[in-house]
């Protein structure tokens, strides 16, 4: 997966590595500090739609015990998915095997034309 990949099959910008915390407190002195008194850290998305506020995540470790599924790493990442939606993001997860069928392409695709229709300004009555 891609910025590039997911433009071509959603037809909206992607980033990769898109530090959302940072984009809450702004950038500037004493970023950690600031970061902290939010209760937020220098979180990333692996990739971020900013025009319908969309993150991906792809979830590595599953059947290897890695950090996403041990404790810790997985109560991290808990809180980083509900820091980003309280600052307005939906966040989709997926694994890598979901990526390779083509499934969470289709589902980006999906949740792209869902949020794009929601904040799309309401059809005119008159």
């Amino acid at each position: 997966m891609t910025p590039a990949i997911l433009k071509a099959v959603t037809g909206l910008p992607w980033v990769a590595e898109h530090r959302f915390a940072l984009e809450h407190i702004g950038a500037g002195p004493a970023i950690r500090n600031r970061l902290k008194a939010a209760n937020l850290q220098d979180w990333r998305f692996d990739f971020a739609c900013h025009s319908v506020r969309l993150a991906v995540e792809i979830e590595g470790g599953a059947w290897t015990g890695g950090r996403h599924t041990r404790g810790k790493g997985f109560n991290d990442d808990l809180r980083k998915y509900g820091a980003a939606m309280r600052l307005g993001w939906t966040v989709y997860r997926c694994s890598h095997a979901m990526v390779a069928s083509g499934e969470a392409y289709d589902t980006i695709t999906a949740v792209c034309r869902n949020l794009d229709q929601r904040h799309a300004p309401a059809p005119s009555t008159a």
